[in-house]
């Protein structure tokens, strides 16, 4: 069934547990992902982002999406994430994703929270629920989500949530976009002290990388929304190249990358404790 982020973080909150964001760019990975759901008897959010158009055209992707959301006997939101710019955020919107992410946190601070909150003010009118960020999670590739400068202050959470009225917010404590080429030194005080001076569900961007144990510390210290891709890459490449060397055909390989898929979303609901939670 298709439903928005309040339906399943508030939730997942409640319950101390997290749902996963398994972006998804093909029809192998979305597959994928509705199937460890259904089998997990979990909660999901699936969608895209505005960076991986170019390896799924919004159009030509998101009726896929969104129709395996509403045949699915599980709750799905389908999520447009780190939306860029208003037109692919309403694109979106238009298509039925039942949330956005709006993501204005590389600019000026106030730029943001006034486009987030325009932005809350269309995706609510459409019935859809917003995910916004206030600090900067960084790029594993640069390594600046090591730069704690730009990190996520309790002050900046609780001003950003109260002129924005966002659903959902992603917060910078140290995680980054990508593969890791250092392991992360994640700031738990800081997420404590975000935690305790807001009640909107926090979102943890980067994730894909992390350690098991860092995961269910930043779950029980107030973790609602994991966004999890790269992990899902590294699978399917996996599956790709066992495959090639089986020798097996085209589309027995796409059944063993959609497989190896399957297992690394199921592995993470399992580490996420939202298993049984649907």
């Amino acid at each position: 069934m298709l439903v928005t982020l309040n339906e399943v973080l508030k939730k997942a909150q409640e319950g101390h547990y997290a749902v996963g964001l398994f972006n998804t760019t093909d029809s192998d990975m979305l597959q994928a992902a509705i199937e460890a759901a259904e089998e997990m008897r979990a909660p999901i959010i699936i969608g895209t982002a505005e960076i991986l158009l170019p390896y799924g055209e919004l159009k030509l992707i998101a009726p896929s999406i969104i129709e395996a959301a509403k045949r699915a006997t599980v709750p799905v939101v389908v999520h447009y994430d780190h939306g860029l710019t208003f037109d692919r955020c309403i694109e979106a919107l238009k298509l039925g994703f039942s949330s956005i992410m709006f993501d204005g946190s590389a600019g000026d601070e106030e730029e943001n929270i006034r486009a987030t909150r325009e932005m809350v003010k269309i995706a609510h009118s459409f019935g859809a629920s917003v995910e916004g960020e206030i600090g900067h999670v960084g790029n594993a590739d640069v390594g600046d989500n090591e730069t704690n400068d730009m990190y996520t202050t309790p002050e900046e959470a609780l001003d950003f949530i109260e002129k924005t009225g966002v659903d959902a917010l992603a917060v910078a404590i140290g995680t980054a976009h990508g593969a890791y080429k250092t392991k992360p030194c994640l700031d738990i005080e800081r997420l404590k002290a975000i935690r305790a001076k807001v009640d909107t569900p926090l979102v943890l961007h980067g994730g894909s990388g992390l350690s098991d144990d860092d995961f269910r510390t930043t779950i029980k210290e107030g973790i609602s929304k994991v966004n999890i891709f790269t992990d899902l890459c590294l699978a399917g490449e996996k599956g790709v190249k066992e495959g090639l060397e089986k020798g097996v055909g085209y589309l027995e390989t796409r059944n063993i990358k959609k497989n190896a898929i399957k297992e690394a979303v199921k592995a993470k609901m399992e580490l996420f404790g939202c298993v049984g939670k649907a």
